[in-house]
């Protein structure tokens, strides 16, 4: 219901930068010049589900009768009518490209009836109002965007916040819902919020930090649906379900549901399942999320890793942990840091689903082999993990692989294959990271890696 502000891609590279060199001809040149427009992704690539019809089931169980706080909704809900969505506020121009193509993909996918009609439509079952990333944190401080029920528009959730209006364990079915996005984010964040906050107006309520390839998952690893976020949405809106049913009555009806939809996962193996304890997931909060200091996020992050391990977990939760872990320590031991993102890509690479953290940390890594001067092994780091960026739809990821690939390049000798690589970068950093001043900004940063002034023009 509430996508938090959490530090997942923000977190610089600086802990392995150094100042940034005085000559740098080929990225001068590109700063004083007019930054093209942002790129966009013109296709999806969702890819089935790993997980076996029974697993999936029980995870469909948990994103429905439950709230992000732990607390049990009592009855299954959802729109009982064909949904229309209308967009008012001071919308960019990315969020109705961004918004056309999730609405495609929710019709052929998932299979829902939904569509857009007019901003003036006090009809519509979804309103999407862009406001000021500090309205919404007036609104609710540890928000990046959220969805609210019966409710159509930021003046009316102030009145109605405290009243049972809001309350969404008292839902018995969706008519009415309103989601809040910041209009002044890059285009990136407004798609990442539009596709978490319509995928919870629309479907489940509740995340899980135990789904490796799910929006529906408070690590923000993954930013557009997938293809097991369109399973469970299109499990939801099966025929067989309908608003008001316990969760036993849901439980009845799912494996016939899943069978149908999903006939590979019944030959799949069931995997056996952990609950993931209030106490990691505050600690994973308070280590990421905004307003704690150094300290308590360094405390943090080792209580959560410490938590994984005493729990004997083996999956991409147990590398959360190290990757944690590798973010609080690079900028005062870069070389610890090293060991802890090892060690978490070796419970990533045992965990089907994780080649999305993988390439996270793969900036990571790369940044500090290019520190160290090491172009030829940055290369090897990055290039696996290019394409993986692109069909997630990661702009900020793909532009911060590139850019690093960029200044590998040049290391290895390669300049003007750098430079090509460096401006191809730039529409995708226009999307990922917004603004001019951010572009550049992250530019600088990562060619501030680079201890070899001396090859670069």
């Amino acid at each position: 219901m509430i996508r938090t502000a959490l530090f997942l891609i923000t977190l610089t590279l600086a802990g392995c930068a150094t100042p940034p060199p005085p000559d740098t001809p080929s990225r001068a040149r590109i700063a004083s010049s007019s930054l093209p427009p942002a790129r966009g992704f013109a296709k999806a690539h969702p890819t089935a589900p790993v997980q076996s019809n029974a697993n999936i089931a029980a995870d469909f169980l948990e994103l429905h009768f439950a709230l992000e706080s732990g607390r049990a909704l009592p009855v299954f809900t959802r729109f009982e009518t064909p949904i229309l969505v209308r967009v008012v506020g001071q919308a960019p121009i990315s969020l109705q490209s961004d918004l056309h193509h999730l609405l495609s993909r929710l019709r052929r996918e998932a299979g829902i009836e939904i569509q857009q009609t007019a901003g003036a439509n006090t009809n519509a079952n979804i309103t999407i109002q862009a406001v000021s990333r500090a309205e919404i944190r007036r609104a609710l401080p540890q928000a990046a965007c959220f969805v609210v029920p019966n409710v159509t528009s930021l003046d009316d959730f102030r009145r109605k916040r405290r009243s049972s209006a809001t309350n969404w364990s008292l839902l018995t079915t969706r008519h009415q819902l309103a989601i809040f996005l910041p209009y002044d984010s890059s285009p990136q964040e407004i798609r990442d919020c539009l596709h978490e906050e319509l995928a919870q107006a629309i479907g489940p309520l509740n995340d899980l930090y135990r789904l490796p390839d799910s929006v529906f998952n408070d690590d923000n690893v993954h930013t557009v649906l997938t293809g097991f976020d369109m399973l469970i949405l299109r499990a939801t809106y099966a025929p067989e379900l309908y608003s008001g049913m316990t969760k036993a009555e849901v439980a009845t009806e799912l494996p016939d549901i899943l069978s149908r939809l999903n006939p590979r996962g019944d030959s799949l193996p069931v995997r056996a399942v952990s609950a993931t304890p209030r106490d990691w997931i505050e600690s994973v909060q308070t280590a990421l999320g905004p307003g704690s200091d150094p300290t308590k996020r360094r405390n943090a992050a080792r209580a959560a890793a410490v938590t994984a391990q005493n729990l004997g977990w083996q999956d991409h939760r147990r590398a959360f942990g190290y990757y944690m872990l590798g973010r609080m320590t690079q900028i005062n031991d870069p070389a610890l840091a090293q060991d802890y993102y090892n060690s978490a890509l070796s419970y990533l690479r045992k965990t089907p689903g994780t080649e999305l953290h993988q390439a996270y940390i793969a900036t990571q890594t790369a940044a500090y082999a290019i520190a160290l001067g090491n172009g030829a092994a940055a290369l090897q780091q990055i290039e696996p993990y290019l394409g993986v960026a692109e069909r997630s739809e990661n702009a900020a990821l793909l532009a911060t692989l590139m850019l690093l690939k960029a200044e590998a390049l040049e290391q290895t000798g390669q300049p003007d294959m750098a430079r090509t690589v460096r401006l191809d970068s730039l529409g995708w950093a226009r999307y990922g990271f917004g603004t001019d001043w951010a572009v550049r900004a992250k530019m600088q940063e990562i060619a501030a890696l680079n201890p070899q002034p001396g090859s670069r023009g």
